[in-house]
């Protein structure tokens, strides 16, 4: 199955999505090549994500030749990404290869790396910018951050959305997430799907992911 079920997490299995995160994950890897996976890997998800959560419908259509049945895609003109800026404006334009009708929202949100993590393992989160579309109930909302760490960035992210309205489905996606993060974002928000490419090890004392792929905002934009 291209998506598995992993309990606090969709797990995205295509092998292509896979062979890129582990280009993504070297060390080797320099800036351009690892902004282009970012947009390769984020179009392999968008289309898992038509194939595998969205629904599909049959109707009649008219070839050169005579009538047939087709099968479209339900609500495609009806989705909005989310870009937690920065990290994931390369990962944004690979899901838009995927959705290109789809509305857009920013979110420049920050964890205090300077604070340090707390007793309960998060982080203060500093939202600078917000920019978000209306959201309605026939939405599909994709929330997209390379990494869930923490999660407490991406809580924070999903209190803001939540005020926009009400969508049909709530999707986080990252490429890497740590099990701490799944468990903050599973408790915060039961009814929120996160899918992700893999989950990974654990958190170092520094709240990054192990074995991860680094900043992925700085080796994608080249700063330190």
């Amino acid at each position: 199955m291209p998506i598995e079920n992993r309990g606090e997490a969709k797990l995205l299995t295509h092998a292509l999505a896979r062979h890129t995160l582990t280009e993504l994950r070297s060390v080797e890897t320099e800036q351009v090549a690892f902004r282009k996976g970012l947009v390769k890997l984020g179009r392999i998800c968008g289309y898992e994500i038509i194939d595998g959560i969205m629904d599909t419908h049959y109707e009649s259509v008219t070839t050169p030749l005579t009538e047939t049945t087709g099968e479209r895609v339900v609500g495609m003109d009806d989705v909005v990404i989310v870009n937690v800026l920065r990290a994931a404006t390369p990962f944004v334009e690979g899901l838009l290869k995927a959705f290109p009708r789809a509305r857009q929202g920013v979110i420049s949100a920050s964890r205090d790396e300077a604070a340090g993590m707390d007793d309960d393992g998060g982080f203060p989160i500093t939202v600078d910018y917000t920019k978000l579309p209306e959201v309605t109930p026939e939405d599909t909302v994709v929330v997209a951050d390379p990494m869930l760490a923490t999660g407490s960035t991406m809580c924070t992210v999903l209190e803001a959305i939540q005020e926009m309205g009400d969508p049909e489905r709530l999707l986080v996606l990252a490429a890497v997430s740590a099990p701490e993060g799944l468990v903050r974002l599973n408790e915060q928000f039961p009814d929120v799907d996160v899918l992700t490419v893999a989950i990974d090890d654990h958190l170092d004392d520094d709240g990054y992911i192990v074995p991860g792929l680094g900043d992925a905002g700085d080796r994608a934009f080249r700063t330190t």
